[in-house]
């Protein structure tokens, strides 16, 4: 992962030291990074989804800390709405309504504690936890008002249009664009020689969705990946993460602009 300004990570401080951080700043901001924990073939880490949120994170709060943004990260969230992995060994799905109960506690503990504004980062895609992120993000404006909850979408027109053509296609689930990804991160935890040999998988997971299919096996995808694993790169990484970062950057600030 790269390397981060000092003192990021919510989870180190003490609790007089977090108090004294809350006290000090100004519009104190936190970033949490959430995700699941399942299957992304047989080339990449059960971890993905939460390791593209955490990297994304740490790069979006130094981005902040250096506009004068002071800002902290929470610790990861490695699991979520995770059903259209069912079948796989390593899918683990926790229930919609558990994540909405959780994510509203932690994010009110969070701006009740003195955060002027939460962020959610995530990389998991699937629909329900999509629809839950949107229900949360719902639950919380209406508690707190607007900008104190901000929720960047990748899969938005405005932030997906940028992150290539695979990403476009929808045939993205462990292909060169979460390969990337995770080689720009944390490159000892992909098996390269794996991905090379794994033929493309063409299935728009986006449009199986909208056929009304509801798993990877239902989909095609039968070793649970779609897209081209092979073509992954680390520089192909750092370009879409210099995306992601603008993305988590430009929608915390727009959030504070609205809270001012």
């Amino acid at each position: 992962m790269t390397k981060s300004s000092p003192c990021i990570w919510l989870g180190d401080f003490s609790t007089q030291a977090l108090s004294d951080f809350i006290a000090d700043a100004e519009h104190p901001v936190l970033l949490w990074p959430v995700g699941s924990t399942e299957p992304h073939g047989p080339h990449l880490p059960l971890a993905t989804d939460i390791i593209l949120s955490t990297e994304n994170a740490e790069r979006a709060a130094d981005a902040l800390i250096e506009r004068g943004i002071p800002t902290l990260v929470a610790p990861p969230l490695p699991y979520g709405v995770t059903d259209f992995a069912a079948g796989f060994d390593g899918a683990i799905s926790i229930p919609l309504e558990t994540m909405v109960a959780f994510l509203t506690a932690g994010i009110s503990a969070f701006l009740d504690q003195g955060f002027v504004h939460v962020c959610l980062i995530n990389h998991h895609l699937e629909p329900g936890q999509l629809k839950m992120l949107h229900l949360v993000r719902t639950a919380m404006t209406e508690k707190y008002g607007a900008g104190s909850v901000s929720y960047p979408e990748v899969v938005s027109r405005r932030w997906g249009v940028q992150l290539g053509d695979e990403f476009r296609s929808g045939a993205c689930h462990a292909g060169s664009y979460e390969g990337s990804l995770v080689l720009a991160a944390t490159p000892e935890l992909v098996d390269m020689e794996a991905a090379r040999a794994l033929p493309e998988v063409p299935i728009s997971l986006s449009s199986a969705i909208k056929d009304g299919q509801k798993t990877f096996l239902e989909a095609g995808a039968q070793h649970a990946y779609t897209g081209r694993p092979g073509e992954a790169s680390a520089q192909e990484g750092e370009s879409l993460y210099a995306v992601l970062t603008e993305m988590v950057v430009t929608e915390v600030i727009e959030h504070l602009e609205l809270k001012s």
